[in-house]
């Protein structure tokens, strides 16, 4: 382990999720991300002495459930630090865990740069950048997005609630993804169009733009090939729902200066936005589908009930 993952670990076991010495941990990892939770788990162990380390296969897409055992550990624990493959956020075995009164942070597609680049930041500035955003919008009617590449969307929360997701999980019940960092809603409908210049899951960093057309809540084109029929994939599945406008999440971490091709990581960074697809069952919203799709796009200007808001910058 080098000493800026370690570094990296302690910042996520220490400060983000304040693990104490009479508590239990679960470190849940996979073949893919090892290295990782075994940095995590050296920290954690270094606290308690009730901490393990659960490694299983990857999962076949973001929002597979874990084993049952890997479940069953979670819910069991007072601390829960997923860095996984596949996104283990918007889980049952998550949520589940939580409502159980486990604090859980997930680390979904972290690599080590990615860990050592997200963690290495002052997270109680990124949760007060978390707090000044969140005053602006929550209380909006509506919300409205444009980028210079050509995102025109507009998205009304309606009777649902802006959440926040600062890197902070001290309390019982708490989430968060690390690396953290975004004000998010799961609006209950959404119109216009969003042109994704940053970062796509199934993508990293990409070089030509892709256009989504959102109607009445639901994403009705996707000018790219391979995104489009992962999404065919889950409407085989559950229906419309797979097509979900999920979200719209509003970055706050200024230690994050460039895009690193990690949706993880690049949705949080200052000065982009994202929205996702799918399911929202998670975050406030009452759509369950079989994936969470992730996109970033670059140098938003939002607007709250028609007045530009002042965003925190790298």
């Amino acid at each position: 382990m080098t000493d800026a993952l370690r570094e990296a670990a302690e910042t996520a076991v220490h400060q983000c999720m304040a693990l104490g010495s009479e508590e239990a941990c679960a470190v849940v990892t996979d073949d893919e991300r090892l290295s990782i939770g075994e940095a995590l788990y050296d920290v954690a162990s270094d606290v308690t002495d009730d901490a393990v380390l659960l490694r299983y296969p990857p999962g076949e897409q973001h929002g597979t459930e874990p084993p049952a055992p890997v479940a069953a550990a979670m819910a069991g624990a007072d601390v829960v630090l997923a860095p996984t493959t596949k996104s283990l956020s918007h889980t049952r075995a998550r949520r589940e865990a939580c409502d159980g009164g486990t604090r859980a942070a997930t680390l979904p597609g972290v690599t080590e740069d990615v860990m050592i680049a997200g963690l290495d930041a002052d997270y109680e500035t990124i949760a007060r950048h978390c707090r000044e955003v969140l005053d602006q919008v929550a209380d909006a009617d509506e919300i409205r997005v444009t980028t210079p590449a050509g995102t025109d969307l507009t998205v009304e929360p309606g009777a649902r609630e802006w959440r926040t997701d600062t890197g902070m999980v001290h309390d019982a019940g708490g989430f968060s993804n690390l690396p953290a960092g975004e004000v998010f809603v799961s609006p209950e409908t959404a119109e216009g169009t969003y042109i994704v210049d940053g970062t796509i899951m199934s993508h990293g960093l990409i070089d030509d733009p892709i256009r989504f057309e959102v109607e009445d809540g639901y994403v009705t084109h996707i000018s790219d090939d391979v995104i489009r029929e992962q999404v065919e994939a889950g409407e085989a599945e559950v229906g419309r729902a797979a097509t979900n406008f999920a979200e719209l999440g509003i970055g706050t971490n200024v230690g994050v200066t460039d895009l690193l091709g990690s949706a993880l990581i690049d949705e949080k960074a200052a000065g982009t936005v994202h929205v996702a697809i799918g399911d929202d069952s998670t975050i406030g919203g009452d759509t369950e589908a079989p994936l969470h799709l992730d996109c970033v796009a670059r140098d938003p200007t939002v607007y709250v009930d028609g007045d530009e808001i002042a965003l925190p910058t790298p």
